[in-house]
């Protein structure tokens, strides 16, 4: 560790020690240190409230260990030109265990560390709901402005969807900039979006979120003309400044709605044309960085961009595999859910998320070595209910399991009754699934048995890749095939049906 670094632990250590100097008395620092410990290792037990806290302590600002990502072995120089931002987070915990809230911040933290800031400090407010006017309430939003002088933070995260009127009032306070989850969020997908349409759907989603958050200053406020180029009885009250730029808003938001609907009827006659040679559809779904993408490198070698980090796959990723009995099907890499994912993103990205409603089979993968997968597994069946896409087979992927907790396999397994665990890493438990892909695509509607002339092999070939071919027979006449096949390729091979024995 670096002598700047280990400076930087014994300045947070002399403040957190002022700021107990504050609290309690010099004689009794070290037994409320005890007291605080042993009080929250308790409350939480099992999910109880607390009781045995005074009502000061529950409603304290309570820190958050284990989220600072501030770097280490950097110099000034090199730090400087990195300019990343400094974050603290807040959370309000209305619901749940501290567990719970913890994981909810702990993820706030891997979210802003994936948008490119460091993560200075996080705390947690212990309310029944968010406070109407600051988020967190106006003795905690002093509290937090302290917290971020002392930290040199640049900008505050909240854990939550905050209005306009209260992103505007937790600022006035702190005195730097507030954004909240939905607009990280928004934030990371502007960087991960590649494709023209990823990057319209960020786009879109986007203004949707700016337009109710508009607000004006000085001179962007005073009237407009109201008509004409001057002059008696043209000197009305116009548009103010920001109702022109909510209009403009609107008239694009209309225009990347349009671009968005044209981009989607290209990749609809993509799927009729997969769905016209009745090749099978599997669409991976799963919580941001389970492990998606390289699931579907390892089941087909496609190479896709993996990264240790939030939302890394924006674009969906269609390509063709094999069953081990030789059947082909498509495999659809979709975009990661998160919890709380914004309506309005979800609107967005329907078009995307479609993949896994026309899908024949979804690959649910979830992270076993996740803190709370149960949690992972209800956000994203959450958001597969929105795009409806319920009724489509499902197989739980419990990806990780190389670094999965032995037990937590095993709930999870015995908890979800059609699942298996994996490890796209290392390979195991690959061969299995491939086989339980197999086993759960769709058959071909009609068994049929013909003696297809040399001459007419690629009704063969068919038979291999839409179908699922029983027996094979080379004969002096043609070969002899018997196979589960489609409506239309049974048409064209019963001609070649051999005829009844008399």
């Amino acid at each position: 560790m670096t002598s700047s670094s280990s400076s930087s632990q014994t300045f947070q250590a002399s403040q957190a020690g002022k700021r107990l100097a504050r609290t309690y008395p010099e004689g009794l620092r070290a037994d409320a240190l005890m007291e605080e410990d042993v009080a929250w290792s308790h409350e939480f037990d099992g999910g109880r409230d607390g009781d045995q806290l005074d009502r000061s302590d529950r409603a304290a600002l309570r820190r958050v260990a284990g989220l600072s990502t501030e770097l280490e072995d950097v110099t000034e120089v090199e730090y400087r030109q990195l300019r990343l931002e400094r974050v603290v987070l807040v959370g309000v915990w209305t619901s749940g265990t501290a567990q719970d809230a913890e994981n909810s911040l702990a993820e706030l933290a891997a979210l802003a560390e994936t948008a490119g800031a460091v993560v200075l400090d996080g705390v947690i407010q212990r309310r029944d709901k968010p406070d109407a006017a600051t988020y967190i309430g106006s003795g905690k939003a002093d509290e937090l402005r302290d917290l971020v002088l002392e930290t040199a933070a640049d900008t505050v995260i909240c854990d939550g969807e905050l209005s306009p009127g209260q992103l505007i009032q937790l600022e006035d306070v702190v005195k730097v900039k507030v954004i909240d989850r939905t607009a990280l969020i928004l934030d990371i997908f502007a960087q991960h979006a590649k494709s023209r349409e990823g990057k319209a759907q960020v786009a879109l989603a986007q203004m949707q979120y700016m337009l109710p958050r508009l607000r004006g200053w000085g001179q962007s406020l005073s009237r407009q003309m109201g008509g004409g180029s001057g002059g008696i009885a043209t000197r009305g009250p116009g548009e103010t400044k920001i109702e022109t730029d909510r209009r403009r808003i609107r008239e694009k938001m209309a225009k990347m709605r349009r671009e968005i609907a044209h981009m989607k009827t290209g990749r609809e006659i993509k799927r009729r044309e997969r769905r016209r040679n009745q090749v099978p559809s599997v669409a991976i779904a799963g919580y941001t960085n389970a492990g998606k993408s390289s699931l579907l490198n390892r089941l087909t070698g496609a190479g896709v961009l993996v990264e240790n980090a939030l939302f890394a796959t924006l674009d969906p990723t269609v390509r063709r595999a094999e069953t081990p009995s030789g059947r082909t099907y498509t495999l659809a890499d979709t975009v990661g859910f998160v919890r709380h994912l914004p309506h309005h993103l979800v609107e967005a990205f329907r078009s995307t998320m479609e993949e896994v409603g026309d899908s024949d089979l979804i690959l649910h993968v979830v992270d076993g070595s996740h803190p709370a997968p149960e949690e992972q597994l209800a956000a994203v069946r959450e958001v597969i209910k929105d795009v409806g896409a319920t009724d489509v087979p499902e197989i739980v992927v419990v990806n990780k399991a190389d670094a999965a907790d032995p037990l937590v396999l095993q709930r999870l397994l015995r908890i979800e009754k059609h699942s298996i665990a994996v490890s796209a890493r290392t390979g195991q438990g690959i061969p299995e699934l491939l086989a339980l892909i197999d086993s759960e695509l769709p058959r071909p509607a009609v068994e049929i048995e013909a003696l297809v002339p040399y001459t007419h092999g690629k009704l063969v070939a068919r038979a291999h890749t839409e179908g699922e071919v029983i027996s094979e027979e080379h004969t002096a006449e043609g070969t002899l095939l018997k196979a589960r096949v489609n409506e239309e390729l049974a048409a064209e091979l019963a001609p070649y049906a051999p005829a009844p024995a008399l």
